[in-house]
């Protein structure tokens, strides 16, 4: 893998769900609820290279969203494999963060997690702060936030360092036009740096703006792969 970020290779993720939560008794009497297999991927295989922006589109439930946790790890995949150059952020430590903290001990706590000392921890914080937007909110506990506000910190804290590889999911869908062109950016400096980035969005014109290939997902199957004005015609048309 000399120059590429992830190889995903006949990947396949399935899920196991029942119609109904088991009672008791049921379980007692040895009734189970039926079992359903969703097949979330099938076999996707593809290559992405070291500084590429690739846009992933697809309508709900195509297996976009987990196309990107197989890649950082946080799926199994039942079948195939995915490897990494290093390890993706998915903005960043959403894991890590935590509701009953304020944004600013979060970015602290984020920062830590990404492998960074107390020193420079402590000097990136006030950027990171500011980049967010959040004003005096950034030291109100994360439980009072709206989505737009912990999407807003989870993006601030996943770019305030230049990840290899960044996967980002609907991430750019929220909050105002200003923090929109403040993320474009951030991306624009990112990829500058030859940083690789995985775009997950439903904002076709941001897809067009970032990124110059387009994977479309359809049922869990790579429909098409390809230069971003081909893909988005075709998937437009569809």
């Amino acid at each position: 893998m000399t120059d590429l970020a992830l190889r995903c290779t006949g990947a396949e993720v399935t899920y196991t769900i029942r119609s109904h939560r088991p009672l008791i008794r049921d379980l007692l009497r040895g009734h189970r609820p039926a079992a359903q297999k969703i097949h979330a991927l099938r076999g996707v295989t593809f290559d992405v290279h070291v500084g590429e922006s690739v846009g992933v589109v697809g309508p709900n439930g195509s297996g976009k969203t987990t196309m990107l946790q197989a890649t950082t790890g946080l799926l199994p995949v039942s079948a195939g494999e995915i490897r990494v150059r290093s390890v993706p952020a998915f903005l960043g430590v959403q894991a890590v963060l935590r509701n009953q903290l304020t944004g600013r001990r979060n970015i602290e706590i984020g920062l830590l997690a990404q492998g960074l000392d107390r020193a420079a921890v402590d000097h990136l914080l006030p950027s990171v702060a500011e980049f967010t937007g959040l004003g005096d909110a950034i030291d109100m506990r994360m439980e009072t936030y709206s989505s737009g506000m912990r999407a807003r910190l989870h993006f601030a804290v996943a770019t305030a360092t230049s990840p290899e590889i960044l996967l980002i999911d609907e991430a750019l869908a929220v909050g105002d036009r200003t923090f929109h062109e403040k993320s474009a950016q951030r991306l624009d400096e990112h990829r500058a740096n030859a940083g690789t980035v995985l775009l997950v969005s439903h904002n076709l014109a941001e897809i067009r703006r970032s990124c110059e290939r387009v994977i479309w997902l359809q049922s869990g199957l790579i429909v098409a792969d390809g230069p971003t004005d081909e893909v988005l015609a075709a998937y437009e048309a569809s």
